[in-house]
């Protein structure tokens, strides 16, 4: 233990000094940062700890998803295919299949293939409560068990394209979460306007590509949508049904046509190349309207057989327009409308109060710790402060360069760190004192106290280390920033209390030789 090789010196001093490197940027004015960036190399250390929403300020948003319209939508899906089924099966109904708000029913001419039919209408999709009357009456409803997946489902999905959505805008590291059955919170820090991201998450950005109706009277089949007002705004006759629909979309990107004009070039999946390989050979010379949340943005005309599964929208877009466009396809549809409930904003200055307020208590929560180690175990108590300097360096070096957000729990999570830093040293120190009044040599009795130490140290530490990583896995944004810096804060600690004090310790020995030990 007292003879440490060299190449452990070495690794020793030079994570210290990578530590304070990748450190300093946080203590570096914006401008001097920015020069930095701009002129040295991406390995230079150049990364800053991202601040919360409670630090920088920024925006919170509560959200509804309209839960009821996915239903009645999948109601619509539903009602189709039982028609079809029955259609298909030859079980004849006495009227029309009807939908209401919650299930879909319909009489049957004969009352007897009543099982038949609920044998048949159970295969349509898992989840359905199919039962009949003695009038031969179907009826058919989602399970409580289905509707609760469809719900779960659909927040899911919509906490994914929200969260896509606003990683295209750049905002680093929001804050995005399930609240109840139906609704999402969304924290945005340093995001002062939230405008342009509350229209970008309004845009349901459902997408679908029908054949336009060449006769222009309204029939069985079709629907019709107004043209975008940058068309001309006159409303179009399609086919209802979707020739290629926005799942099938793989990629879209900006470009830029022959004439110089923003276009959005976009890639479709197998399935979707190849329906789009055979609409457009079997339709040369017909429009094809695209639609985007019920609006047609553009309905350009087949010249030829498009078989490559890729294509172009064009339309009268300016460069914002199409960004927007494209980013809105690359993230995905939403699958239900989104309600703003709740919107208020953390202002900077009570950001900059956080901060303050979280910076004076790590100081004197480091003063207090310091004077106290200096007080208690002299020069041992020295190497401990210079190994506790150099585990909060290592703290913010390592949450710099994983980008992580610093919130104010987080803060608290330093504040805890700086102060069970010292138990290492403390349990290290007097299991040396001990050993020293038992009649050891100092020499002796440093290495029996930093062995026997160990495994006290290690079974303290993991039992910390595994409540930090509970609260992360089951925690949500603060309460996972805490997590964050407690469980570096643990790792950091073993590192300078085991490494970092006991090099000072030996290189004391080694040089001074001393015959009693300043505890």
């Amino acid at each position: 233990m007292i003879n440490i090789p060299r190449w452990k010196v070495i690794l020793i001093l030079l994570t210290c000094f990578l530590g304070f490197a990748y450190s300093a940027p946080n203590l570096l004015p914006a401008q001097t940062l920015e020069n930095i960036r701009a002129n040295m190399p991406d390995w230079f250390p150049n990364k800053t700890v991202n601040l919360g929403l409670d630090l920088q300020g920024g925006a919170h948003l509560l959200v509804e998803a309209d839960i009821p319209s996915v239903i009645k939508e999948r109601m619509d899906s539903i009602q189709d295919s039982v028609r079809e089924t029955l259609r298909e099966h030859d079980i004849k109904t006495a009227g029309r299949v009807q939908k209401s708000t919650d299930h879909v029913s319909a009489r049957l001419d004969n009352p007897s293939q009543s099982q038949e039919a609920i044998r048949v209408i159970k295969k349509i999709e898992p989840g359905l409560d199919v039962t009949t009357d003695e009038t031969g009456t179907i009826k058919v409803s989602f399970t409580e068990e289905a509707l609760v997946e469809i719900k779960d489902k659909v927040i899911e999905q919509s906490i994914e394209v929200i969260r896509r959505r606003v990683d295209e805008t750049g905002t680093k590291e929001p804050n995005i979460q399930r609240q109840g059955e139906n609704r999402v919170i969304i924290q945005l820090p340093g995001v002062e306007d939230p405008e342009e991201i509350k229209d970008l998450l309004q845009r349901t950005a459902k997408m679908s590509f029908h054949l336009v109706n060449e006769d222009t009277r309204r029939s069985a089949g079709t629907m019709t949508l107004p043209m975008a007002e940058s068309e001309g705004g006159m409303p179009l006759i399609i086919k209802t049904r979707a020739d290629i629909t926005g799942d099938m979309l793989t990629n879209a990107q900006t470009g830029f046509d022959q004439n110089s004009q923003p276009v959005v070039n976009f890639q479709l999946n197998g399935v979707g190349a190849k329906r789009f390989c055979k609409v457009s050979s079997e339709n040369i010379g017909r429009r094809f309207a695209i639609v985007l949340d019920d609006e047609i943005i553009s309905a350009p005309v087949f010249r030829s057989a498009i078989c490559a599964g890729q294509a172009q929208i064009s339309g009268s877009f300016d460069v914002a327009s199409a960004n927007q466009l494209a980013l809105l396809l690359r993230a995905g549809a939403l699958p239900a409308d989104l309600k703003f409930v709740e919107e208020r904003s953390v202002g900077p200055s009570l950001g900059a109060d956080s901060v303050e307020a979280g910076k004076k208590a790590s100081l004197i929560a480091l003063s207090l710790v310091l004077i106290f180690m200096v007080m208690k175990y002299r020069r041992f108590g020295i190497y401990a402060d210079i190994a506790l300097i150099v585990n909060v360096a290592l703290i913010f070096a390592l949450l710099s360069m994983l980008q992580a957000t610093l919130t104010l729990p987080g803060i608290a999570g330093i504040v805890l760190t700086i102060g069970m830093a010292v138990d290492a040293n403390v349990l290290i120190f007097e299991r040396i004192k001990e050993e020293f009044k038992n009649g050891r040599t100092p020499l002796t009795a440093v290495d029996v106290g930093y062995s026997r130490a160990f495994g006290t140290i290690m079974d303290a530490n993991l039992t910390t280390l595994i409540a930090a990583a509970i609260l992360y896995s089951f925690g949500t944004g603060p309460i996972k920033g805490f997590a964050v810096t407690l469980g570096l804060g643990v790792m950091t600690s073993l590192f300078t209390a085991i490494m970092v004090t006991r090099l000072f310790v030996v290189l004391w020995l080694r040089t001074q030789k001393p015959n009693k030990i300043p505890l």
